[in-house]
């Protein structure tokens, strides 16, 4: 069990240390980054490279917004399967609608409390 808790945090660890560079080393905004890690958690997703990856790594992998990615890809082919073009569309958005909702919750509280700036050059 404590080796599944290293493994966790290594990879997790890993994917925040990979985000955190490209927001000190680049000019790159952090909702741009925000958007690749989603994308690259669409990709795995899409070529199943996911689950592998998610049986070592657990939460490590599920719970950045990579996992956002691959739930949101993963209900997409889903409600293709069962729907059609439209379930495409919508399985995405049911798989992942309790983390969105949790979200945009979250950020209407913080952007309440705290001042929001941009980045500087």
């Amino acid at each position: 069990m404590l080796l599944t808790y290293l493994y966790v945090f290594l990879v997790g660890g890993f994917v925040c240390t990979i985000g955190q560079l490209l927001i000190i080393k680049t000019k790159i905004t952090s909702s741009r980054i925000l958007v690749t890690f989603v994308l690259i958690g669409v990709f795995l997703e899409a070529f199943t490279l996911f689950d592998p990856i998610a049986l070592f790594a657990k939460a490590g992998i599920n719970v950045p917004i990579v996992g956002f990615g691959a739930s949101m890809t993963k209900g997409a082919i889903a409600g293709a399967e069962a729907k059609g073009i439209l379930g495409a569309f919508s399985g995405g958005l049911e798989a992942v609608a309790g983390g969105l909702a949790g979200a945009v919750l979250f950020a209407f509280i913080f952007a309440m409390i705290f001042k929001a700036h941009t980045k500087k050059d």
